[in-house]
């Protein structure tokens, strides 16, 4: 499917990185929010003609005009950060982000010995939520950790200390895998589950510090006491959570509402990146770049967009994070520049997505016009058009020895035959080789369509002629009252000159130029495209004339033996066997008969 400049020229500098990306329609209206391990690859994939894609993804393809991305740490970063995206805006084709509800939680069951499952029913009471997750991968990859790191019973039995301490459970196949320390039997005390159920809690908010210093102390009191069986215990559990690499920069609960800035200069311009973090959560991600006029400083700069993208974004944060040390204008408002830590982590991540801007920026400048666009505007020039050509339409006709006068539109897009949107025609209303009458028909034909279909008009019309082609298919367009919104060519076969409408002579381009080079290969493809329908109309008027007479041969027996041989000359030369194995013994015979008394 065709796409469109704009897009073509984002997809060409995305990055191979983790990130979330984002499409908008004509309206500018966001529609979809997606993740991507390697961004360049995902997106590339949605605009791959061989991709395969199903019917709503192909729609949603048709109506992207636009896109925008935020590079992120990690893929697991780029998860989260896409399920806010989508839970915040609720984009046309995240279906299932409408309702919370239809996606999963994990629930701390609101028992004396909870459980901790995902559930996608939301039942008020009966515990505590986290989510939703908009991926169950995501969900079932911090589930997963919960149970290696903590034994939380999986069971649906009733714990209650009545239940327990009359003896109504037995331990099952979980506590002899080592998965549950039996509560059931009172061999768990309901103080040392709770610790468990406390620590993943912590894991479900995103606190996996927390729960790694926790760990840190357990495995230090253990070795103190020389029990090292347990510090080792505790040792591969904190190894677990630094595999894990939940310490997310998306999701951090002690970092919640917080404005970052970061900036970098040139001679000429500024680039400053601004990510808003709402509750923890970044919703915000936007990179301004500024024309220097004077030789201005980064901290004037930097503080006039801090003001003007805290107004534009509403932010009310009171602590603003930046990679240059600047005064605060408010008391009430702290302006930091961390060197370690988590705050320096989200400067980096600031940093990141200002880098790749600036890159693609960089890129976007330094890359010459294509070969496509050369050719476009070099075909502006040379033909003296009032716009770029992007689209051409060239007609041609075809009636040899005045027999089956056919015509043919071809099309080229940026350059480049277009076979999709080719047309051929059977001339109507004319009688005998009247090349000029053809040519006023199927022009007037053509664009009679365009208008009651209401579809874009060509940026050039090329009619493969001279003077007199030119002049009938200039009526054509004047009649449709459309002449002054089209511009129109004629080629001329002989020295290959070109026309134009009320123009007594013609204009000669350069032998060696590509303009002339590509009207040429429009104007040959014209021809060879009339030709080729001619001949194929030819071919079936020649079997239905050999073929006439031939007593119980009608038009399916004349059908099936064009399918099947392709062309007159196959049926000719085809032996009786060949040709009863496609319509019987006894009309074989006969047309083969027929057909040799005829060549004879």
């Amino acid at each position: 499917m065709p796409v469109q400049d704009n897009l073509k020229q984002t997809i060409s500098s995305l990055p191979h990185q983790a990130g979330v990306y984002k499409y908008f329609n004509s309206e500018d209206n966001l529609i979809y929010v997606g993740k991507a391990k390697d961004l360049k690859k995902r997106v590339s994939s949605y605009f791959n003609k061989s991709s395969g894609l199903n019917r709503k993804t192909y729609q949603l393809v048709t109506e992207i005009r636009r896109l925008e991305y935020v590079v992120v740490n990690s893929e697991f970063d780029a998860l989260l950060l896409e399920n806010n995206l989508i839970k915040e805006n609720q984009p046309k084709y995240n279906i299932l982000l409408k309702d919370d509800k239809s996606f999963p939680h994990i629930l701390i069951t609101n028992e004396p010995y909870p459980r901790i499952y995902s559930t996608r029913r939301i039942i008020k009471g009966k515990g505590e939520y986290f989510g939703p997750y908009a991926s169950v991968k995501a969900m079932n990859n911090v589930l997963d950790l919960i149970r290696k790191i903590h034994t939380i019973r999986t069971c649906k039995l009733d714990l209650t200390k009545e239940n327990i301490e009359k003896a109504k459970f037995k331990l099952c196949l979980e506590y002899h895998i080592g998965n549950c320390l039996g509560p059931c039997e009172d061999l768990q005390s309901l103080e040392d589950y709770q610790k468990d159920i406390e620590q993943a809690r912590h894991i479900l908010k995103g606190n996996i510090g927390v729960v790694r210093e926790y760990y840190k102390d357990q495995m230090k009191q253990s070795a103190e006491q020389l029990n090292y069986e347990a510090a080792q215990i505790f040792k591969n559990k904190l190894d677990m959570l630094n595999k894990f690499q939940a310490k997310t920069l998306i999701v951090n609960s002690r970092i919640r509402d917080v404005d970052v800035f970061t900036i970098q200069s040139d001679q000429r311009r500024s680039y400053i990146n601004y990510t808003k973090l709402d509750n923890g959560t970044i919703n915000v991600v936007e990179t301004f770049e500024i024309s220097k006029k004077l030789d201005e400083k980064d901290e004037e700069i930097l503080t006039l967009m801090i003001f003007h993208a805290r107004d534009k974004y509403k932010s009310k944060n009171k602590l603003i994070l930046t990679n240059l040390s600047i005064d605060s204008w408010d008391p009430s408002i702290s302006i930091v520049n961390p060197k370690i830590g988590d705050k320096k982590k989200l400067l980096e991540l600031s940093t990141k997505n200002l880098l790749q801007y600036r890159k693609d920026k960089l890129e976007q400048t330094s890359k010459k016009p294509d070969r496509q666009l050369r050719i476009l505007e070099q075909m502006q020039q040379d033909l003296r058009l009032k716009e770029l050509p992007k689209r051409i339409e060239c007609f041609d006709n075809s009636n040899i020895q005045g027999s089956n006068p056919v015509a043919s539109m071809v099309c080229f897009i940026d350059a480049k035959p277009a076979k999709r949107e080719y047309r051929h025609y059977k001339i109507r209303t004319v009688q005998g080789p009247d090349d000029f009458a053809s040519m006023k028909e199927i022009v007037q034909r053509r664009y009679s369509r365009v208008i009651q279909e209401n579809m874009t008009l060509p940026g050039l019309i090329v009619i493969d002629g001279g003077k007199g082609q030119l002049n009938a298919a200039v009526k054509s367009l004047t009649h449709l009252g459309i002449i002054h919104q089209v511009q129109v060519i004629g080629i001329a076969k002989r020295l290959e000159e070109i026309y134009y409408p009320g123009d007594q002579y013609p204009l000669y381009i350069n032998k060696k130029s590509e303009t002339l080079r590509v009207l040429q290969h429009i104007r040959d493809e014209a021809h060879r495209f009339a030709i080729t329908f001619h001949r194929d109309l030819r071919s079936k008027t020649s079997l239905v004339s050999d073929l006439d007479g031939i007593e119980g041969i009608g038009p399916k027996t004349r059908d099936k033996l064009l399918t099947s041989f392709g062309s007159v000359k196959g049926i000719k030369t085809a032996s009786t066997t060949e040709l009863a194995e496609v319509i019987g013994i006894t009309k074989a015979y006969k047309i083969h008969d027929q057909l040799n008394k005829k060549r004879g």
